[in-house]
């Protein structure tokens, strides 16, 4: 029998069986929280997007959105989503380490719970994949686990020294806060960083 890759282990394989704590099945109420302080602007890509709930929720406030995801199952889901809401959304699959590849460049981008996956060595290659897509003094909002998490399941949790040093290349540091994260691992929220970066 064929090995499993790291990548089925982690997300395909949690997609296809409905394991996967992070799809709550309603939008991240940090989400719902940004977009009612009026975050949001322009072309948006919802980078790891999902199943698209994120992505639906904003669509459904009339901006346009994009989202993009390695794991075909989510997108596949993501669509049945749209069509079921009858919402026009576009889905694609995707590496959000090559996102260049999408020929595409949007006003706003969102990371919800992405870049706490990537390993150091994949860190660099995601900023500036990132900022590939963004335009000059577009903003980005990253929202990561927090090493005020407690050790335990899940992602590994992220300083802010290490949000800074990743992404200073190419983006300034406009705010990080502390936020929280929603999962179905836990009734509690997890301790989260909000980071709001500007495209130089």
């Amino acid at each position: 029998m064929e090995e499993k890759s790291n990548f089925e282990i982690r997300f395909e394989g949690r997609y296809r069986d409905g394991s996967a704590p992070w799809e709550i099945g309603r939008p991240q109420p940090l989400i719902l929280d940004l977009w009612e302080k009026g975050a949001f602007q322009g072309d948006i890509l919802d980078v790891g997007c999902g199943t698209g709930e994120n992505t639906l929720f904003l669509a459904s406030k009339g901006h346009s959105v994009f989202g993009v995801d390695l794991s075909a199952t989510a997108i596949e889901q993501a669509q049945t989503k749209a069509r079921t809401r009858k919402q026009d959304v576009e889905f694609h699959v995707g590496n959000a380490l090559q996102l260049a590849s999408l020929n595409r460049v949007f006003d706003t981008l969102l990371d919800s719970a992405v870049f706490h996956v990537f390993t150091d060595a994949e860190r660099p290659a995601y900023a500036e994949s990132l900022a590939h897509v963004l335009k000059p003094s577009g903003r980005l909002y990253v929202v990561c686990f927090s090493e005020k998490e407690p050790p335990g399941w899940g992602p590994r949790r992220v300083p802010q020294k290490e949000i800074r040093d990743t992404f200073k290349q190419y983006f300034k540091i406009d705010s990080i806060q502390e936020a929280t994260y929603q999962t179905l691992m836990k009734p509690e929220p997890i301790q989260a960083w909000l980071s709001s970066l500007i495209r130089f």
